[in-house]
């Protein structure tokens, strides 16, 4: 879901904590979130941090974890 959905810039919702830190978070197509990112101190940055995401996330290699 988030190699699907990280090609969408839409799909990305630019936040402001309580703390007054900024960040984002990635949602589904059902508007669940599927992935919060790290604190940033400025806009800046988290843009930065998104267009990270949209760069690298639909390449990035899946390790099942889950699988014994």
């Amino acid at each position: 879901s988030v190699k699907t959905n990280c090609a969408k810039k839409k799909m990305f919702t630019k936040e402001i904590a309580k703390n007054g830190s900024y960040y984002f978070n990635l949602t589904a197509a059902n508007t669940q979130i599927i992935g919060t990112s790290q604190m940033y101190t400025s806009t800046k940055s988290r843009d930065n941090g998104i267009d990270s995401v949209r760069k690298n996330a639909p390449k990035a290699e899946v390790i099942d974890l889950s699988i014994s």
